[in-house]
C-alpha cells in the first residue's frame, strides 16, 4: 500500500515503534545496527507533531503490509544454501546451513544446538564421557565450551580428550544416540553426517574457555598423550597470536575495535602484540591508546580476559566472514 501520510520510511517506521510502548520498541532496537538505530533516534525525535489521523494511517500501513504474502517461494531454502555455500565455501557453511535451515524444526542431536549451554550440561552430565564427547563435537564450538564449563572439572579434560581423539562414527551409532536424544524431545530425525570431533574441534572448544580452565584441560591431556596435547595447543589461536596477523588483517582488526576496548585488552598482552598493533595505527592514535592505558591505573585481570576474549570473538567472526585470513598455525580458528 503506497504511503499516504507524507511521511518517509524511517518516519512511518518511528511512528510504530513509538507507538509500541518503552519496553517493545527497546526489544526491536536491541536486533538493529547502531546506524539503524541513530537514524529512527533521530527520526523519533522528529515526529512529535505527527498528527492523530497520520498515525492511525502509519499503524494500518503497516498491518496490511504485514498480512501482505512474502512473494517467497518454496526455493527459498536453496536459495540460502547456495549464497552460504558461496560466501563461506562448502565446509564452513555446512554448519550453519544446518543450524539455520534445519533448526526450524529439529529434534535429536540437532535440537542441542538450539538451548542454553547449562540447559545441555544438565542433560548429558550423568552419560558416558564418550556420549558426552560426541554430543559436544556436534554442537558449536562456542556452544561447547559454554556447555563444558557447567560440567565437572574431572569430566571437561576425559571429555577433551575424547572430543580430540574422534575419528568418524558409525552412522548407526550416531543413529542411536540420535534416538536417544530425539525421544526425549518427541520427535526423529536422522543425522546426515557421522563427522565429527578430531583435534582441530577440541582445540575450537578450548579458544572459548576461560583463560585457566584451558591450561588445565590441556595440562591434563598432555599427561595422558603428550604429543596430542601439543597438536591441539598447535591449532589453538589466543590472543597473543594477533601479533602473527599480517598487517593489513590487523588493520581491519582496528577499524571494528573500540579504542577504550583494546586499552583494557593490552594490559595482559605481551610486548609483540602491544608493538604489532600499534605500529599498524597512525601516530596519534598510537600516542592516545598509550595515554589511555596510563590514564586507567590497575584494572582487574577478569576486565583484561573479557576485553580479549570480546576482541577474539570478533576476529573469528570476521575470519569467519572472510574479511580477514589469519595465520596458519590459526586453521582450527577459522
Amino acid at each position: 500500500m503506497p504511503d499516504t501520510t507524507g511521511l518517509s520510511g524511517v518516519q512511518r517506521a518511528a511512528v510504530v515503534l513509538l507507538s509500541l510502548g518503552e519496553a517493545q520498541a527497546a526489544e526491536v532496537l536491541k536486533h538493529m545496527s547502531a546506524k539503524e538505530v541513530q537514524k529512527l533516534g533521530v527520526a523519533m525525535t522528529s515526529v512529535s507533531g505527527v498528527s492523530r489521523e497520520s498515525v492511525g494511517k502509519v499503524i494500518d500501513q503497516f498491518v496490511d503490509t504485514l498480512a501482505q504474502p512474502s512473494g517467497l517461494g518454496s526455493g527459498a531454502d536453496e536459495y540460502v544454501r547456495a549464497v552460504l555455500v558461496q560466501a563461506l565455501g562448502e565446509e564452513r557453511a555446512s554448519g550453519l546451513i544446518d543450524r539455520i535451515l534445519l533448526g526450524r524444526n529439529t529434534s535429536g542431536l540437532d535440537t542441542l544446538k538450539w538451548m542454553e549451554p547449562r540447559a545441555i550440561a544438565d542433560l548429558v552430565r550423568n552419560e558416558h564421557p564418550q556420549i558426552i564427547a560426541i554430543v559436544m563435537a556436534h554442537l558449536e564450538s562456542d556452544q561447547a565450551a559454554e556447555a563444558l564449563k557447567c560440567l565437572p572439572d574431572r569430566v571437561r579434560s576425559d571429555v577433551l580428550l575424547r572430543i580430540a581423539t574422534l575419528d568418524g562414527i558409525p552412522p548407526n551409532a550416531l543413529n542411536e544416540l540420535n534416538d536417544v536424544m530425539a525421544r526425549q524431545f518427541a520427535g526423529a530425525q536422522n543425522l546426515k553426517s557421522s563427522s565429527v570431533g578430531g583435534v582441530k574441534v577440541a582445540a575450537n572448544i578450548l579458544n572459548f574457555m576461560d583463560s585457566g580452565q584451558d591450561e588445565q584441560i590441556l595440562g591434563a591431556i598432555g599427561e595422558i598423550d603428550g604429543e596430542l596435547g601439543v597438536r591441539i595447543r598447535d591449532l589453538m589461536f589466543v590472543f597473543d597470536n594477533l601479533a602473527e596477523v599480517d598487517d593489513r588483517a590487523m588493520q581491519a582488526i582496528l577499524r571494528e575495535v573500540p579504542n577504550d576496548k583494546l586499552s583494557v585488552a593490552l594490559r595482559g598482552a605481551e610486548a609483540k602484540v602491544r608493538e604489532k598493533i600499534t605500529s599498524n595505527m597512525s601516530q596519534r592514535a598510537a600516542e592516545i591508546l598509550v595515554e589511555d592505558m596510563e590514564a586507567r591505573g590497575p584494572v582487574r585481570l577478569a576486565e583484561v580476559e573479557s576485553a580479549q576474549k570480546e576482541i577474539l570473538a570478533l576476529v573469528r567472526k570476521m575470519a569467519d566472514a572472510g574479511t580477514i585470513q589469519l595465520a596458519a598455525k590459526a586453521e582450527a580458528f577459522v
